[in-house]
């Protein structure tokens, strides 16, 4: 069964569109998921809104929406004033610039989805703007009405189709700079870089997601399986690092860990391994022996 677009329209580069479908890119709903029910009666329940003064139940009809402008202030907000400020819905991607792939900042980023032609006639028109994209190594930056709100989308080719990312607006995005600031500039001794480097290209490779286990989710299925069973559950110890206090030893125990427990000879072989580069040009030069001494005779 082919899955179901959440978005149709089309996508536009100046006078070039095609109509094309949005699918979402992840999908949460195989986790494991909980309802709430009644201690006592095991009974699922059900949620309601009370209101926070006379305690009643209030009903689906009689709810508002309201905005705090000052503390216990409301201005009630009705659908029919959404639908005014409501901005145009054109169902168009436009792409309005292409940025270099390499600057687009990760922390703009906040989703996303697979866009792929909705026709076969849009085929063609899709399959340029997604090589002229690929060849010239860029990202399109445009808009995309979601949910009444305008989002703006980072498109990008990703095999037959394209890769469309939502970005935060600039306002959304927090400042480094509070986190950042107070850490101070460290002057780290080249040994300690070098053998840093050295684990790096060690556990260096390509990402596999295969590799990767969501083990909370292994382990609440296992939960629930002893539940079922009447078999108790087992607290996995829970390990936590420690700060290192001495970070020279630490770099050269993570580098005899990831040679099966075999001690390194010395803490300084990709120092040496350096200095043996820059002597492998050089002229060797041989010592020549004395001449023996004959016997008077």
């Amino acid at each position: 069964m082919a899955p179901r677009a959440s978005w149709k329209g089309y996508l536009k580069l100046s006078l070039v569109s095609c109509s094309v479908a949005l699918f979402p890119s992840s999908n949460a709903s195989e986790r494991i998921s909980f309802n709430m029910l009644n201690r006592e009666t095991g009974n699922r329940l059900k949620q309601q809104m009370i209101d926070s003064e006379t305690e009643e139940v209030v009903e689906r009809e009689d709810r508002i929406r309201g905005y705090e402008f000052a503390k216990g202030n409301y201005v009630t907000v009705e659908d029919e004033d959404l639908e005014k400020v409501q901005i145009e819905a054109t169902h168009t991607i436009d792409i309005q610039q292409f940025v270099p792939a390499d600057q687009l900042d990760p922390v703009y980023v906040d989703g996303a989805h697979y866009l792929a032609p909705d026709d076969k006639v849009a085929e063609e028109a899709f399959a340029v703007i997604r090589e002229a994209m690929r060849k010239k190594k860029v990202v399109g930056i445009g808009t995309l009405v979601l949910n009444r709100r305008e989002r703006i989308v980072a498109l990008s080719p990703r095999g037959k189709g394209i890769l469309v990312q939502n970005l935060n607006y600039k306002y959304e995005v927090r400042s480094d700079t509070a986190y950042f600031e107070d850490i101070k500039d460290v002057k780290i001794p080249e040994e300690m870089m070098d053998l840093a480097e050295h684990i790096i290209d060690k556990k260096k490779g390509e990402f596999d997601p295969d590799r990767f286990e969501d083990r909370y989710e292994e382990a609440l299925k296992e939960m629930l399986a002893a539940k079922q069973e009447g078999r108790a559950i087992k607290t996995p110890k829970e390990e936590r690092p420690s700060n290192v206090i001495n970070l020279m030893d630490a770099l050269r125990k993570s580098i005899e860990a990831d040679k099966g427990g075999k001690a390194a000879k010395s803490s300084k072989a990709p120092a040496r391994a350096k200095a043996k580069s820059k002597t492998r040009g050089a002229k060797k030069t041989v010592a020549k022996k004395p001449a023996k001494r004959r016997a008077a005779g």
